[in-house]
């Protein structure tokens, strides 16, 4: 029996490195990578060893008679993929059985004679870890970790909805890292406050920062700062008991809550705000916000989106699983004609299908939510915010688009429309792009100083595209390393350690 990859998927691509016949596509060699949802096994070519299930790091893996409820769909998604005409292993030239593997290349190595390597990684994040994995086991180099918060782990630690635990178990895959014995792992250090650019150059052979993409775009709409008006992603941190956010940052009392934007994020704070309480319960929610959750008075979540449902943001399976909410029922308002036609329309595979079994309706936004019976998530397409209204606090988003101008009362608006870097001193950064100016990882102008993740690429790619954006960066250093131009540290291992104690930690 083949096993299906699932839901939890996040494209990190170990299954495919231990796959024995090489049916798990797209491999990170091939063009459909980073671009698809997920990866897919062939169900033709499956030799059902489990070497894949045993590899995940998220426990996406399963046989597909095992598959349950909602999951029963994977199976159809995987062997799917493989009857377009793009992806046929007979267009590939890899037969219908066994595909063959390319001949192995050995890039993230340094000779064996080199000298000892420091290299200080800023930020544990995925991307962070990958990058000090990489560098573990494929080196003698010794790295210094760092962290600006007092707990490592990043967007898997705060930025993951707590109720997703499969996802949040690549943190599993890391842990073993941080107690290695070639790191120090330095907590509540912050690059730019407690040690400079500099002084980490100084006392390290190379710098990887991978500081991610901090700071949420803005809707650029009057009244977008009131109280009540925030980033769904400090809602989400906020449900994870991150540092920064106070326990009491958050009040649910009003009936409606309005998230603008549709991606993974925005169905993230959506479901979470109109999930059974208790459903969370045993899951990594922060326990303040559950106590919250419990006396939320939220009925409602309208789910905004700018352009047609062809062209929302989230995933398949993000969207799918929705669909599974106990005590939730979808709806999409019918305010467009455009937007039934574009879902009537869709293709089996296309983003818009997802919602051909959803109920339409045009919603009178006058009327409160109903305080009894199930409660609601509603995705409203082509609008875009202009104003978020209200005086000490939200009290609605006037909405506009082809049907013309629209008022949503809600008691709070969750802004989900991307993320960018933010400037970090001594390294250039190009404002238009939101990260720092690369090539291949390596700092513009900057020799020694590398970039690996959001803030290499931009905000864009789940988990497990920060492995191979980890070993393309890696793979400069180690590069650079062998050929030289790498600058020499002037201040010691100890005295880094006397510094970073000096400066709290």
């Amino acid at each position: 029996m083949a096993f299906a990859i699932t839901q939890t998927c996040c494209n990190d691509a170990t299954c495919v490195s231990v796959c024995p016949v090489n049916c798990i596509h797209p491999t990170p060699e091939e063009r459909a990578f980073g671009s698809t949802e997920m990866l897919h096994i062939d169900p033709k070519s499956c030799i059902d060893c489990g070497a894949c299930a045993d590899a995940c790091p998220v426990d996406a893996v399963f046989p597909v008679d095992r598959l349950t409820g909602a999951q029963r769909e994977y199976a159809r998604i995987n062997a799917a993929y493989f009857e377009t005409e793009e992806h046929r292993p007979e267009r590939a030239g890899r037969g219908p059985v066994f595909h063959p593997w390319g001949a192995p290349s050995f890039d993230r190595v340094l000779p064996p004679d080199f000298g000892p390597l420091r290299v200080a990684v800023v930020g544990t994040g995925p991307a962070g870890m990958y990058a000090a994995r990489d560098l573990l086991l494929h080196t003698p180099a010794e790295v210094t970790l760092i962290d600006r918060l007092p707990v490592a782990g990043g967007l898997v630690r705060y930025g993951v909805a707590p109720d997703h635990p499969s996802t949040k178990k690549v943190g599993e895959s890391f842990a073993r890292f941080l107690t290695h014995p070639r790191v120090r792992l330095c907590l509540g250090l912050e690059v730019g406050d407690g040690v400079t650019a500099d002084e980490l150059a100084a006392h390290h052979d190379a710098v990887v920062y991978a500081v991610g993409a901090p700071e949420s775009r803005r809707l650029g709409v009057p009244g977008e700062d009131r109280p009540g008006s925030v980033a769904a992603t400090e809602f989400v941190a906020w449900c994870n008991g991150h540092p920064d956010v106070a326990p009491d940052a958050f009040g649910l009392s009003a009936g409606r809550a309005v998230v603008v934007g549709n991606g993974n994020v925005a169905l993230d704070a959506a479901r979470l705000l109109v999930s059974d309480p208790a459903a969370l319960e045993g899951t990594a929610i922060a326990p303040h916000a559950l106590r919250e959750l419990r006396r939320s008075e939220v009925r409602e979540v309208v789910v905004l989106g700018r352009r047609g449902p062809e062209h929302a943001a989230y995933t398949r399976t993000e969207s799918n699983a929705l669909k599974h909410l106990a005590g939730v029922e979808l709806l999409v308002d019918d305010h467009d004609p455009a937007v039934g036609a574009a879902i009537d329309a869709a293709a089996p595979h296309d983003k818009a299908a997802v919602l051909k079994d959803v109920r339409r309706e045009a919603v009178d936004w006058s009327l409160p939510p109903a305080a009894d019976g199930p409660r609601r998530i509603v995705f409203r397409f082509l609008s875009a915010p202009v104003e978020v209204r209200g005086e000490e606090s939200v009290r609605a988003v006037r909405v506009t688009g082809a049907t013309g101008e629209t008022e949503i009362p809600a008691g709070l608006a969750l802004r989900a429309v991307g993320h960018r870097g933010a400037p970090l001193a001594g390294l250039p950064f190009d404002e238009s792009t939101g990260t720092v100016p690369n090539d291949r990882g390596r700092v513009t102008g900057r020799p020694g100083a590398y970039v690996v993740g959001w803030i290499k690429r931009g905000a864009s790619g789940g988990i497990g595209a920060n492995r191979v954006c980890a070993a393309e960066t890696v793979g400069s250093l180690l590069a650079d390393a062998v050929a030289g131009r790498l600058p020499r540290p002037t201040g010691s291992a100890r005295a880094f350690r006397r510094l970073a104690r000096r400066s709290g930690r």
